[in-house]
């Protein structure tokens, strides 16, 4: 037998010439060599060289100036180049800063920014001298960051005590704290510092729920179209116009991201179910603090976010409980490590819950007026009509709805929080969704039920049977509901709902794009189907056309008439009403001096008290009074009280009441001693 191998044999290439065991190098042929002519052994080689469109070697190194080759390249080969420790780092970073600036979640986030200056402008246009909508809550507003900012560099434990409202106590908890922004509130200082900070936020917040919302869609299992849906409709539905002033209402941006990290960490989605390979307890443990955090910024939207939370745990309990019952061998929900992430996390959001609603407590006992009772509820439930409502902001309905809007309410301004409509586009894609959507049936029914579900509790009293079978009971039997002033705001679910119904039916027109051509062309789909794609951005521009709002100038906020800073404190500016008062607690972060003046969402009854008293200061019982409060310095505010009751604190004689009179321009002091 033959030993060859059936397979024929490879040919072997020859040794390179640099190698260390070649042969000593033959001297460099001339023209008079052999090979450089068509004779001899090399001459068909050369030929076919030729016909190649090559040279024979010799013509070639004669025509070209080359070095002579390295005679000891042969024994040391010139090494191969190793990059140093700097080299390396650079080029990992580089790489990395590549990855990262292309990566869809850096895309989505400056995406959302780089909207979010667009659809809030001229938020930024000055932000050192206006503020969006109007120039009382906003400013209020811009006051809580400072004072949070401040107050946790300096003196922790003071956080509670602001210097608004003196002498009341836990006066910071007098509304909404915002007091996750403090972060932001502990760089610069002052009035001009404080508006520049709050444009910032307001742009952010929009920003911040548009993306929440996208990473909650594309996390249940939704296309980045049907996802930028989702985002566009949760932070610019038409009702969040008439909230420009509330940033406590338009924060929301944090809810849907928990949820998201949360479904993430666990493996869940919509679409694929449960997936115990996908577990992780850093996504987890990161959208509890997420939602911790959210519970930071207020109530009024943090305490239907805790219910909802507790629902979902729940809910999640029952379903693994009874499969469990059903199949001994059902996965368990989580492992170990996510066990103690859900833990932890848990503890913190439930810690971070109950310091907050601690100094809420202490208000709601020292000051019953604080409490909503159940007229004020009914006062400012929204019927039916006004989910159908926009607020005047809209460029597109803002006008066609103003004879609505004036049979909602006894207040205009008060009848804004009656205008919910989370857009009419908005509605169709969600009905569309519950027909055809990439979610299953049975989640689209639950999303369905969760639309009508909040809905009915938004109505507040005007749901069925007066509420009771809704908001009312909520109001009546769990904690926290007594100090919503609006069952409006729940408007914030509904929007939730809609838009993953909405982003559901886009995902499936897409996916439904890309179908059809690969049918009609016959090919795979790759990366061609991108002009089919395009035909799905029609329901996000839609979308996004009826969150715009109508263009108008933002109001300047009036400049401090005196540095706040260089009075003696406790003071007190007259004249003084809730919405006066939310100005000078802006100029009060020069300095933040102890104050009777504040603006909140409720009037305490002793600053009520006070307010009617001052109207005849200065005589001899409100001197006594202020000296009974420790007051030391009045401030009247000339151009601002004429014509008001507080217009007598101009001029009025003091003799006899043991006070000194000093004038800076347009302000007047009053100096009261002790």
């Amino acid at each position: 037998m033959s030993d060859v191998s059936p397979e024929a044999p490879v040919a072997e290439e020859p040794p390179p010439e640099d190698a260390p065991d070649s042969a000593p190098q033959a001297a460099l042929p001339t023209a008079k060599t052999p090979s450089a002519t068509r004779e001899g052994p090399g001459a068909g080689e050369d030929a076919a060289a030729g016909e190649r469109g090559g040279k024979p070697v010799g013509t070639d190194l004669l025509e070209h100036d080359a070095k002579p080759a390295d005679p000891f390249s042969a024994f040391a080969p010139e090494p191969e180049f190793v990059p140093g420790r700097f080299r390396r780092i650079a080029s990992r970073t580089g790489s990395g800063l590549t990855r990262f600036s292309s990566h869809e979640w850096t895309l989505a986030a400056l995406g959302s920014i780089a909207l979010a200056v667009v659809m809030t402008w001229p938020a930024l246009r000055h932000p050192a001298t206006t503020i969006p909508q109007n120039i009382w809550e906003p400013t209020q507003q811009a006051w809580q960051m400072s004072w949070a900012g401040h107050i946790l560099t300096t003196d922790p434990l003071r956080l509670w005590q602001a210097n608004a409202f003196y002498p009341d106590q836990y006066s910071y908890a007098f509304s909404d704290t915002l007091l996750g922004y403090a972060p932001a509130g502990m760089i610069g200082s002052g009035p001009e510092a404080a508006l520049v900070r709050y444009n910032i936020i307001f742009v952010l917040v929009f920003a911040f729920a548009f993306f929440g919302a996208y990473a909650l869609a594309r996390q249940l299992g939704v296309g980045r179209t049907g996802a930028a849906v989702a985002g566009a409709a949760f932070a610019y539905a038409p009702w969040r116009l008439a909230h420009a002033g509330h940033l406590n209402v338009l924060s929301i941006g944090g809810i849907a991201l928990a949820l998201a990290m949360l479904a993430r960490g666990h493996g869940f989605s919509l679409r694929r179910g449960y997936e115990p390979d996908k577990r992780r307890w850093g996504w987890v443990l990161g959208g509890w603090l997420v939602a911790a955090w959210q519970m930071s910024l207020g109530f009024a939207i943090g305490i239907p976010f805790a219910y909802a939370v507790l629902t979902i745990l729940l809910a999640t309990a029952i379903t693994w409980g009874y499969k469990h019952l059903r199949r001994r061998d059902a996965h368990r929900p989580f492992g170990w490590k996510l066990f103690f992430a859900n833990l932890g996390g848990g503890l913190v959001f439930t810690g971070v819950s109950g310091l907050m609603a601690y100094p809420y407590r202490q208000v709601l006992q020292q000051h019953a007026e604080a409490r909503r009772s159940p007229e004020i509820i009914e006062l400012f439930s929204p019927p039916l009509k006004g989910f159908f409502i926009s607020p005047p902001g809209s460029v597109w309905w803002g006008e066609v709805h103003a004879n609505a809007r004036s049979a909602l309410g006894w207040a205009p301004e008060k009848a804004l929080e009656m205008t919910l409509l989370p857009g009419f586009f908005l509605y169709g894609l969600a009905f569309v969704g519950l027909f055809v959507s990439v979610w299953r049936l049975q989640h689209r029914i639950l999303l369905g039920v969760g639309v009508i579900g909040t809905a009915i509790l938004a109505m507040g009293t005007n749901g069925p049977l007066h509420g009771d079978i809704g908001y009312m009971t909520l109001y009546r039997f769990l904690p926290g509901f007594e100090g919503i002033r609006t069952s409006g705001w729940l408007i914030v679910w509904v929007t939730l709902f809609l838009a993953l119904l909405a982003a559901g039916a886009v995902g499936a027109l897409s996916e439904r794009a890309v179908e059809l051509f690969a049918d009609r062309t016959q090919s795979d789909v790759g990366n061609r189907a991108g002009a089919w794609r395009v035909v799905t951005l029609i329901p996000l521009v839609l979308v996004l056309a009826e969150g715009i709002p109508q263009y108008k100038p933002n109001p300047e906020v009036p400049p401090a008439p005196v540095a706040m800073s260089t009075l003696q404190a406790p003071l007190m500016v007259l004249p003084t009403s809730e919405r006066f008062d939310m100005n000078v607690m802006l100029w009060s972060t020069d300095g933040l001096p102890k104050m009777a003046n504040g603006g909140s969402g409720f009037t305490p009854a002793d600053q009520e008290t006070l307010r009617a008293n001052m109207e005849q200061f200065p005589n001899e019982s409100t001197v006594t009074q202020l000296r009974s409060l420790k007051i030391r310095t009045v401030v009247v505010l000339r151009d601002e009280a004429a014509g008001t009751p507080y217009a007598r604190a101009i001029d009025a004689p003091i003799d006899g009441l043991g006070i000194s009179r000093t004038e800076q321009g347009d302000v007047i002091l009053y100096k009261i001693d002790g």
